[in-house]
């Protein structure tokens, strides 16, 4: 277990302070933008919240990001692309939180849809970085790494902000601040270092397992084969089930239409007493359709 107010960023937190605290300077500078033929729609203003205790989602309309917050600080799950970073702090300013109180920042992937803001937001908030080995390495070289599934489409098109100072999560692996507590299962399938990340929130005196499970679907450039590299698919379908075989009350998806987050929402905002995202299934469902998905995918590379 890791108390993250324990990690030291030595020079990195004192160039994020200045950045984010010197008179005049604005609280997060965003990045370069990052175009693709999907970049403006996932990237569409999306009203920020609770989806149950201390758990907040804050991300875009197609790219989740999450907040847990505590009164002495917070963890965010992932930061969409670069031009999403502005929004990601707009939603949690107008949540009533500050930017500066993030402590521990986590990445499920490294493609530049889910990690191209977390360098803003780490130079605004000063806060660690956290994701799998070889989540790391392609955060801080700010592309994929030569084994991912994407890395084909080439840096021009995949390439991101690079992240500094990262901190490397083992599987199993519990990240702490005061009262909160993240846990890191690496699931990788979707990218070598996909990691699904799980915690509990509380209303009052009941508490649910949240599960913000990383992508498990076989996207890759032309040319790349799942059956091409030892281990993988093995390694794939044992991400799958371990998904599946998770404490699950809330899933939370890193596109959020893959738990059918906006429909969810409209149904608890027509029935004021239900909470659709309380649904004890959902991670059996979603790990089921990744398996035929995959199914589908070995079946093409026949």
């Amino acid at each position: 277990m890791v108390n993250v107010d324990k990690l030291v960023l030595g020079g990195l937190l004192s160039i994020a302070a200045v950045a984010a605290f010197a008179p005049g300077a604005p609280l997060l500078q965003p990045d370069p933008p990052k175009s693709c033929k999907a970049s403006d729609e996932w990237n569409g203003k999306q009203q920020p919240f609770r989806v149950f205790g201390n758990t907040y989602y804050v991300g875009v309309a197609g790219l989740s990001a999450v907040l847990i917050a505590s009164d002495t600080g917070h963890i965010l799950l992932d930061g969409g692309l670069p031009q999403s970073a502005p929004l990601i702090a707009e939603n949690i300013r107008s949540l009533g939180f500050r930017i500066e109180d993030i402590r521990l920042i986590v990445n499920s992937h490294a493609h530049f849809d889910h990690a191209g803001g977390i360098a803003a937001l780490q130079r605004a908030s000063g806060a660690v970085v956290a994701t799998s080995p070889s989540g790391a390495r392609a955060l801080e070289q700010g592309e994929p790494v030569p084994d991912d599934p994407q890395h084909g489409f080439g840096r021009e098109s995949t390439g991101f902000p690079r992240v500094n100072a990262v901190r490397v999560v083992s599987d199993g692996e519990v990240l702490h601040h005061d009262g909160l507590a993240i846990t890191a299962h690496l699931t990788p399938g979707h990218t070598p270092g996909s990691t699904t990340w799980t915690w509990r929130s509380c209303e009052d005196t009941r508490c649910l397992d949240i599960v913000y499970a990383d992508s498990l679907n076989s996207v890759s450039a032309p040319g790349f084969k799942y059956t091409g590299l030892p281990g993988v698919v093995e390694g794939f379908r044992r991400s799958i089930a371990a998904v599946e075989s998770l404490p699950c009350d809330v899933l939370l998806t890193v596109h959020p239409e893959f738990s059918d987050l906006s429909g969810k929402l409209r149904r608890r905002t027509a029935a004021a007493n239900e909470n659709p995202f309380i649904d004890p299934q959902a991670c059996r469902v979603y790990a089921a359709a990744a398996a035929r998905s995959l199914d589908r995918r070995l079946e093409e590379e026949k």
